[in-house]
C-alpha cells in the first residue's frame, strides 16, 4: 500500500488539467507542463480531485504509483507558484553578472564562463555572489542549478567555489594543521 500514491491531489481553481490517454497536461497562471504517464498507471479526475491508480500490485507498479503522484503534484505547484534554487559563490574575485538571459561567471579561470539559460529558466542575480535559478519545472530548475555548480564545485580546504545556499561544506585542515 502506497501512502503517498493513495493521497488524492487537490487541484486549485486556476489550474486546468487535461488527460489524453497516457499524457497529462497541466496549465496554470505561470505556464504549461506536459508529462507522459507509464502505461500501468491511470488517472481519475473528479470535481477538482485527481487520483492516481495503479493497475496491479506488482513491485514495479507500486514504485511508479507514488512517483507518478509526486511528479504530477510538482507540476501543479510549478504552474501555480514556481520553483527556485539559490546558489552562492565564495572566493576572492569570484563573481557573477547577468548578461541578457545568460550568466557571465568569473571563477578564477583564465577566461569568463558564459552559461546560457535553457528554455523555461530565468536567472536573478541580486548581488555579485548570489544566483537564483527560477522556473516552473522542478526537475529542470534542479538540473540547471547542478550544472552551474559543476563549473566550480566547492573545495574543502578553503571553501571556494559555487555551492547551494543551504549546503554545508565540511572544512578540512591542511597538512600543517597537525
Amino acid at each position: 500500500m502506497s501512502r503517498i500514491g493513495n493521497k488524492p491531489i487537490t487541484v486549485p481553481a486556476e489550474v486546468q488539467i487535461k488527460i489524453d490517454g497516457q499524457k497529462i497536461t497541466v496549465t496554470g497562471p505561470k505556464g504549461t507542463l506536459e508529462r507522459e504517464i507509464h502505461k500501468n498507471i491511470s488517472l481519475e479526475l473528479a470535481d477538482n480531485t485527481l487520483k492516481v491508480i495503479r493497475k496491479n500490485d506488482e513491485p514495479a507498479n507500486k514504485s511508479l504509483h507514488g512517483l507518478t503522484r509526486t511528479l504530477i503534484n510538482n507540476m501543479i505547484i510549478g504552474v501555480t507558484s514556481g520553483y527556485n534554487k539559490e546558489l552562492q559563490i565564495n572566493g576572492v574575485g569570484y563573481r557573477v553578472a547577468k548578461q541578457g538571459n545568460n550568466l557571465n561567471l568569473t571563477l578564477g579561470y583564465s577566461h569568463p564562463v558564459i552559461f546560457e539559460a535553457p528554455a523555461g529558466i530565468s536567472f536573478d542575480v541580486p548581488n555579485p555572489n548570489t544566483i537564483i535559478v527560477n522556473g516552473i519545472d522542478k526537475e529542470l530548475v534542479g538540473q540547471t542549478a547542478a550544472v552551474i555548480r559543476t563549473k566550480r564545485p566547492p573545495e574543502v580546504y578553503r571553501g571556494k567555489g559555487i555551492k547551494y545556499a543551504d549546503e554545508v561544506i565540511r572544512r578540512k585542515e591542511g597538512k600543517t594543521g597537525k
